[in-house]
C-alpha cells in the first residue's frame, strides 16, 4: 500500500489537501468518497518525502487520552476515531487516523489497523492495544499508554538536556578557539618573530597549530563531517561495529552510566506496562528488546529470555546477566515473591528515573565551569606563548 498526496473537495466546496494510504488512485478515490470528499488529484509520495511523516509524541499522548476518555464513556471506536480525526491539526496524523477508520470499517481490529502504521505506532503500542482488546480492558491500556508516553517525553527531555547543553557550549568553545587560531594568532605571529628572539616551545607549538588551521581549515571542517557520515554508515551496515560502539557508549566516563540508567528505566517501564496488560513474561521481554536501542543491553535481555525459557525465575535471570545493581535485584525478588512484579518493575523505573534526574542536574552544574576552564586554558596558552617572548625582550632591555 502506497501513500498519496491528494487534493479533494469536501461537501461544503472547500479544497482539502492531505495524505492518505491507498493501493492506487481508484482506491484513493473510493476512500475519499467514504469520507464524503471528491478527489481532484493524487500523486504518490516519494520515499524521500516520507522522512517528514513522523508524528510528534505529544500528538500520540493527546490521541491516547481522548480515545481513552471516549471509550470509557461508551462511545464506539469508529465514532471516537472520527471525532479525533476531525479535531486533529497535525496533517500527517489526521490522515493516519482516517486510514485507521478505513481499516476498521473493512473488518480489521484497532490493533490490526495500527500495525499498518509502524512509523507512528510502535510494536509495543500495538501489542498493548491488542492485549486490551482481548481482555476487554482497552480503556485501562490507553490510560497506561498515556502515562507511559508522558514518561517517555520526560525521559527524552532529560536526554536532550544531557546532550544539547554540552554540545552547544562545546561548539562555542571550539568556534572561539578556531577564530583565535585563524585570525588572532597570525596577526601576532609576525610581531613576535620580528623581535629576533629564540621562540620558546609553547610559542612554536602555537604557531604550528595556527599554520595548520590557516592552510588546511577545510580539512578541519570536513574531517569531522566525513568521520560522522562514515560512522553512521558502519553502524547501519556492520553489526559488529554497532555492538562495539554501543558498548563504548556505556563505558564513557560520567555519561555512560547515565545512558545505561535511561535505557534500563525505559526497559523496566515498558516491561511493567506489557506484563500488567496480561502479556506473558517471555513475550513481554521479547517485545522490550526492540525498544532499548542498545545492542549490548539487547543481548543481555535475549539471555534473560533464554534463561527464563529454561525454567529460571525472573530474579535469577536478571541477576545472572549483571545489568541491574543489587538493590534493583532485591526489588525484583520481592515483587516476584509477592506476585506484584509489575509494581516492582515500576519501582525500578522510578529508581533509575530519579537517578537520571539527579545526575543530569549535577552534570549541568559542572559542565559550564569545566568548559569555561577549557576556554580559559586555551586563552592562557595563547597569552603565554605570545607575551612570553615580549616579556623576555623587555627584561633584556632593563638589564
Amino acid at each position: 500500500m502506497a501513500i498519496f498526496n491528494y487534493k479533494a473537495v469536501d461537501p461544503e466546496g472547500r479544497l482539502i489537501q492531505g495524505r492518505l494510504d491507498a493501493i492506487n488512485l481508484v482506491d484513493l478515490e473510493m476512500r475519499l468518497k467514504r469520507m464524503e470528499m471528491d478527489l481532484v488529484s493524487g500523486t504518490p509520495v516519494s520515499s524521500w518525502d516520507l522522512f517528514g511523516g513522523s508524528v510528534p509524541r505529544r500528538e500520540l499522548i493527546n490521541f491516547c487520552f481522548h480515545l481513552e476518555q471516549l471509550n470509557r464513556a461508551g462511545v464506539p471506536i469508529l465514532e471516537g476515531l472520527a471525532d479525533l480525526r476531525d479535531s486533529l491539526e497535525h496533517p500527517r496524523f489526521r490522515e493516519v487516523v482516517a486510514s485507521l477508520i478505513e481499516s476498521i470499517e473493512g473488518g480489521h481490529t484497532l490493533s490490526q489497523a495500527m500495525a499498518d502504521h509502524r512509523q507512528v505506532f510502535s510494536k509495543v503500542f500495538v501489542s498493548l492495544v491488542k492485549a486490551g482488546e482481548l481482555t476487554g480492558r482497552l480503556s485501562e491500556v490507553l490510560q497506561s499508554l498515556t502515562e507511559s508516553l508522558k514518561w517517555e517525553d520526560e525521559i527524552a527531555s532529560h536526554t536532550k538536556k544531557l546532550i544539547m547543553y554540552p554540545a552547544f557550549v562545546g561548539t562555542i568553545v571550539l568556534g572561539a578557539t578556531f577564530f583565535l587560531m585563524i585570525y588572532m594568532v597570525p596577526q601576532l605571529k609576525q610581531f613576535v618573530r620580528n623581535m629576533g628572539q629564540e621562540l620558546p616551545p609553547q610559542t612554536k607549538a602555537l604557531f604550528f597549530v595556527s599554520d595548520l588551521l590557516v592552510n588546511y581549515w577545510y580539512i578541519a571542517l570536513l574531517l569531522p563531517v566525513f568521520a560522522l557520515a562514515l560512522l553512521q554508515f558502519l553502524l547501519r551496515t556492520n553489526p559488529l561495529v554497532r555492538h562495539r560502539f554501543d558498548a563504548f557508549k556505556l563505558r564513557i566516563p560520567v555519561f555512560g552510566p547515565i545512558l545505561k540508567k535511561i535505557i534500563l528505566s525505559r526497559f523496566a517501564n515498558t516491561f511493567a506496562l506489557l506484563y500488567a496488560s496480561g502479556i506473558p513474561i517471555l513475550d513481554s521481554i521479547r517485545t522490550t528488546q526492540e525498544v532499548v536501542g542498545n545492542q549490548v543491553i539487547r543481548k543481555g535481555l535475549e539471555k534473560v529470555e533464554e534463561l527464563i525459557g529454561e525454567g529460571q525465575n525472573v530474579t535469577t535471570a536478571f541477576h545472572t546477566i549483571g545489568l541491574f545493581p543489587p538493590l534493583v535485584i532485591r526489588m525484583l525478588r520481592v515483587g516476584e515473591n509477592t506476585g506484584s512484579l509489575d509494581t516492582a518493575l515500576r519501582n525500578v523505573s522510578y529508581f533509575f528515573n530519579r537517578d537520571v534526574k539527579e545526575s543530569v542536574d549535577k552534570i549541568q552544574t559542572l559542565i559550564e565551569p569545566a568548559l569555561t576552564l577549557v576556554l580559559g586554558s586555551v586563552l592562557g596558552w595563547i597569552m603565554l606563548a605570545v607575551l612570553g617572548p615580549v616579556y623576555d625582550v623587555i627584561s633584556k632591555i632593563k638589564t
